[in-house]
């Protein structure tokens, strides 16, 4: 998609777009065009632009639009005319910002699956079904460059290209050793976190998906730099579009930790109703609880200057080894320090980890690298300038191999 427009538009003010923006702004070699801030609430906007410009000097524009309202985004877009519409959202608002660039002729990146606002479903196949849309349109949209999902489907991705020619079994571990001080917090959106970890989990074995209550089946791993942690069978979105793309794939499954106190916390909240997302009529007002309890609970975004430790998150890979040596086990993973990710942006570490990856991928978007007509997910595209470009910018990886697979 290289051509003369550099200029990027950013939907969304929160933590991941802070860290996201600052990282455009720190690197105007990579981002010759415009920067532009657009959200709901204009006054976050504003706030974030100045935080950048205070620390790199560089001037982001700033712009209030309803991403839910698909008019006013096109309009939006009309006004700023980016090359590349990045959308650091909501996960409801994907199907709605997908339309507004197919209207406009804009190219689109998001970090997370769509998920309908009445059921807690994280699925791609919405976005899939625009496919077409998006090869007529001569567009990219590039899904779910975040972390998990993102750099854990291109680490897979990377493993398969330069160690193994297939993938039998993958286990993706997410491990946030950060302590933030809070009884009860979470470390990005609060209603997406909570939807996910209060959600039936979903693994893929042998074919097909196995079903199985939340937060029913843990094991201790010891992490890297971290420490053992208790980690829980998750359903998470990247095993739907791994498994699709590598349908070679066995078993894949998602880990991610919680402390106890997190573990009964969302139990007690869930067990009086506090988690529901059906709305219930209070003094003649229509409120979702988990939206009440999203305003009430500590916001990620504060939590970079409290928060110390570090995260580790790599997947797992076991497969045939491209030197015809037999089956490989191989562990990729990057770990990140909170404190070092809050003196560079201000922000932890999980909010870096899902905003640089989302600046890198927009880099390769605009630059021509990531380029094709259609709706892709990271997996399907050249791993290794992104990889790259991790090493680059405050993300580095190691890859080691393992004795045998994985045995929990």
């Amino acid at each position: 998609m290289a051509d003369t427009n550099k200029d990027v538009l950013v939907i969304g003010a929160g933590g991941v777009a802070s860290v996201t923006l600052h990282k455009m702004a720190m690197n105007p070699d990579m981002f010759t065009g415009r920067i532009c801030v657009a959200s709901r609430t204009l006054a976050k906007c504003e706030a974030i632009a100045r935080e950048v410009k205070s620390r790199t000097g560089v001037e982001i524009e700033t712009y209030e639009v309803d991403a839910n309202d698909v008019d006013a985004t096109v309009a939006l877009i009309e006004t700023v005319q980016p090359a590349l519409l990045v959308n650091l959202a909501l996960p409801y608002q994907d199907l709605d910002l997908m339309a507004a660039c197919l209207r406009t002729g804009v190219h689109y990146l998001d970090t997370a699956n769509y998920e309908p606002p009445n059921e807690a479903k994280f699925e791609y196949s919405h976005q899939w079904k625009l496919h077409d849309q998006f090869v007529q349109a001569g567009l990219m949209a590039t899904l779910g460059v975040g972390f998990d999902p993102g750099v854990t489907s291109i680490f897979a991705a990377y493993v398969r290209k330069h160690h193994l020619s297939g993938i039998r079994l993958i286990d993706i571990l997410d491990c946030n050793g950060g302590d933030h001080g809070h009884a009860f917090a979470t470390n990005f959106n609060p209603e997406i976190n909570i939807r996910e970890v209060t959600a039936d989990v979903r693994h893929w074995e042998n074919g097909g998906w196995v079903t199985s209550p939340a937060m029913s089946t843990s094991v201790s791993f010891d992490f890297e730099a971290v420490g053992p942690k208790n980690m829980y069978l998750m359903y998470h979105e990247e095993l739907e579009s791994l498994v699709t793309h590598f349908p070679e794939i066995e078993r894949a499954r998602f880990w991610m930790t919680f402390g106890d106190a997190y573990i009964n916390h969302v139990t007690v909240l869930q067990n009086v109703g506090m988690t529901g997302i059906e709305p219930v009529e209070y003094q003649g007002h229509k409120i979702v609880p988990l939206q009440f309890l999203k305003a009430v609970l500590p916001n990620p975004g504060d939590l970079g200057e409290r928060t110390k430790g570090k995260t580790n998150i790599g997947d797992i890979i076991t497969g045939p080894a491209k030197d015809g040596s037999g089956e490989k086990t191989f562990y990729i993973k990057n770990i990140c320090d909170h404190e070092d990710c809050y003196r560079e942006v201000g922000s932890q570490a999980v909010s870096y980890t899902t905003g640089v990856p989302a600046f890198i991928g927009a880099a390769l978007m605009l630059n021509g690298t990531w380029s094709g007509a259609g709706v892709f997910n990271t997996e399907q595209l050249d791993p290794d300038p992104f990889m790259e470009l991790l090493n680059q910018h405050g993300l580095p990886w190691t890859v080691t191999e393992l004795s045998a697979p994985a045995d929990f």
